[in-house]
């Protein structure tokens, strides 16, 4: 869904850009142009921000299952 529509930016690349680390207004922008315009975007993209920020879950190690037939 277009959450900015004066610079055409979705839901999908504020979750992107999250991932990417952005964690602030502040970055959304600086770096994607959100809320530059008319402003009338800055809640709806704060609250996808916020959301998507709250959902992730950190990765602190990275774990594998042995192949099959290895033996660890």
């Amino acid at each position: 869904m277009i959450v900015c529509v004066c610079n055409n930016i979705s839901d999908r690349e504020i979750r992107q850009a999250v991932d990417l680390g952005l964690t602030s207004m502040a970055d959304l922008h600086k770096q994607l142009g959100v809320g530059t315009c008319c402003g009338k975007c800055v809640s709806y993209a704060r609250e996808v921000m916020h959301e998507h920020l709250d959902g992730r879950t950190a990765v602190t190690e990275l774990r594998r299952t042995p192949a099959a037939g290895v033996t660890a």
